[in-house]
């Protein structure tokens, strides 16, 4: 004969147990930012871009922001496609010359943000990179404007 209050028991045991499984697997510690692949990822969430005036990607540890510099950079119109990944925002500080152009930033969520820039005169082109939101990875690149 089949016990009700015994069958009852062993469901509601595997209910709590899938429960407890599944909100343990949930709640899995993110990636490790200092073991991250950076070239694959970049690989993964930035498109190619042959014709990259400027572009960069890494491993940001700490707050303190990473310049890359480009010298002879043609004026003109460009678009600057940023990612990062690892939580928080990754924020780029663009200049020209010395003189700043414009400051974006990226959501550190995987996906891409965009910004249309214009290079005032052609001159060097500098890319600084910075997060209060450390540690995370990111890449950006800075391409001629299409059209």
């Amino acid at each position: 004969m089949l016990n009700f209050s015994s069958a009852g028991r062993a469901v509601g045991l595997v209910a709590i147990s899938s429960a407890a499984l599944f909100g343990v697997s949930a709640c899995q510690a993110p990636v490790n930012i200092q073991d991250a692949d950076v070239p694959a990822w970049k690989g993964k969430v930035l498109p190619a871009a042959s014709t990259a005036v400027l572009e960069d990607s890494g491993k940001i540890l700490n707050r303190d922001p990473l310049v890359k510099e480009s010298a002879n950079v043609p004026a003109g119109n460009y678009t600057l496609t940023m990612a990062c990944d690892g939580g928080g925002k990754a924020y780029f500080a663009v200049s020209s010359g010395g003189s700043k152009i414009t400051d974006a930033a990226a959501a550190c969520n995987g996906s891409l943000d965009v910004v249309k820039i214009k290079v005032p005169a052609t001159g060097s082109v500098s890319i600084s990179t910075s997060s209060v939101d450390a540690p995370l990875i990111f890449a950006y690149h800075l391409v001629p404007a299409a059209g």
